[in-house]
């Protein structure tokens, strides 16, 4: 058996999950850059340092978006090319890719500070929450800083499986997620910085996992990808962002929807509501990482198999797949359950109402582990497969359209019917997975003929 996995071989259930594992363990330290933030500032600088992180992360994450979209659909443009059997074209979009992230992602930053105040304001930091405003403004403008890094850091996620070397780009995330670790640790808790110290340390992280990918691809190295001069491809440009668009919508529409909970918690029980949502998006941070981890790995194989028109390769991976997600859902769910006083315990600091909140949050929630793992992989499938339509409404649907119309309107329909509101909010991401499902079984079999891969 050959010791290097590539994107040409047949993938066993073994063989499939050695090559997607460091993609899922990168997507896992990626996460622990904000669990880590919310660790130490839970503990060591107090409730209302937490819950103005919990404020403005929705916005912070919305702008690596770019990054996300331009990963996932420009990678299964070069995934594609490179099946096709043209490693230099591949290089030359690969590098094109790269440098508009890079350009983007400096555009935003400078965006982002002179719009920072009234941004922190639409968040939610006024009236009686006037407090968070400071605390807010200090993390977001020095968080601001790393955007750029940040969204290098999520194209090189996925560009370091295309390039079949993933385990590279999982060394590189871990020795970022340990710098995170360890500046938090000295700035937080020793030195007493609060959330300035916490943005610090996560911008630096963000600093090394971004710049480290750039420094290797630009020398020569051993895989198929090195960044090289290149043209401007406006129509490649394109289609990647429609063939990534799913992948964009969903995190910048995720960012909205994790903004109308905030307000909707804000109302009914204010901060302390914020910093309960804030556990459950750092627990979901983890193990949403493993499924889109897991996704980014296979995009590869699949985009890969597309272009050398290997169907029943593609039959094969879709078919493990579903299984792995199928089993992966279960594990998570019974996790999320029986851990919930244990996650509730680590980040509420000593306050009970948070500790409360959160436990009850968990009842809920705990149960969208079941569905969600296999909603996010067949939209990356479907991008991967160069159908960003299908995987855009997947996604839309799934976030925008589900789950914000639940967040909105299921805490007045369970008052309305004796129910506690706020079990209605904890209910919301239950509901929308349950409908994503259903849309998303709708266009496999719809498509099923078309690409083969049933």
């Amino acid at each position: 058996m050959k010791s290097r996995i590539q994107l040409s071989d047949h993938f066993t259930y073994k063989r499939l999950l050695k090559f997607v594992l460091p993609s899922i363990l990168m997507m896992i330290f990626t996460s622990v850059y904000g669990v880590v933030d919310g660790i130490f500032l839970s503990n060591f600088a107090g409730g209302e340092a937490f819950a103005a992180v919990n404020l403005v992360m929705p916005f912070l994450m919305a702008l690596g978006a770019v990054g996300f979209m331009l990963g996932a659909g420009g990678s299964a443009i070069v995934a594609k090319t490179l099946g096709e059997g043209n490693g230099e074209m591949a290089k030359k979009y690969f590098s094109f890719f790269v440098y508009v992230v890079a350009t983007a992602g400096a555009l935003l930053t400078i965006t982002g500070e002179i719009l920072a105040a009234p941004i922190c304001r639409l968040l939610g930091a006024k009236g009686d929450n006037e407090f968070l405003f400071p605390l807010c403004m200090q993390y977001v403008r020095i968080c601001l800083i790393g955007v750029p890094f940040f969204m290098l850091q999520n194209i090189f996620q996925t560009f370091f499986a295309t390039a079949e070397k993933p385990k590279l780009g999982f060394i590189v995330t871990v020795i970022a997620g340990c710098t995170n670790i360890l500046l938090d640790f000295l700035f937080v808790y020793v030195f007493g910085w609060g959330i300035q110290g916490a943005a610090a340390a996560t911008t630096t992280s963000e600093f090394i996992g971004g710049t480290v990918p750039i420094i290797y691809f630009a020398r020569k190295n051993p895989t198929v990808l090195k960044l090289v001069k290149c043209g401007f491809y406006g129509k490649t440009l394109l289609k990647a962002c429609g063939n990534g668009l799913s992948e964009f919508a969903n995190n910048v529409s995720g960012s909205m929807v994790s903004m109308l909970y905030n307000f909707q918690l804000l109302y009914y029980v204010g901060a302390a509501g914020v910093a309960a949502y804030g556990v459950m998006m750092y627990v979901n941070f983890i193990f949403f990482a493993i499924f889109i981890g897991y996704s980014i790995g296979t995009a590869q194989i699949v985009g890969f198999n597309y272009g050398a028109q290997n169907r029943e390769e593609l039959k094969n991976v879709f078919k493990k797949s579903a299984v792995i997600m199928g089993v992966t859902g279960v594990a998570m769910c019974v996790s999320a359950e029986l851990l919930a006083p244990v996650f509730a315990g680590i980040f509420s600091g000593g306050d009970a109402t948070v500790y409360a909140l959160t436990c009850r949050a968990f009842l809920f929630s705990g149960f969208i582990f079941l569905l969600c793992g296999f909603n996010i992989f067949s939209s990356a499938f479907f991008t991967a497969l160069s159908n960003g339509i299908v995987s855009l409404i997947v996604s839309l649907l799934r976030t925008l359209a589900f789950q914000a119309t639940a967040v909105m309107f299921l805490p007045a329909i369970f008052e309305a019917i004796g129910f506690a509101p706020l079990d209605g909010i904890w209910c919301a991401g239950l509901f929308s997975d349950v409908m994503a499902f259903l849309v998303t079984l709708v266009f496999l079999i719809t498509n099923r003929k078309k690409y083969g891969y049933m």
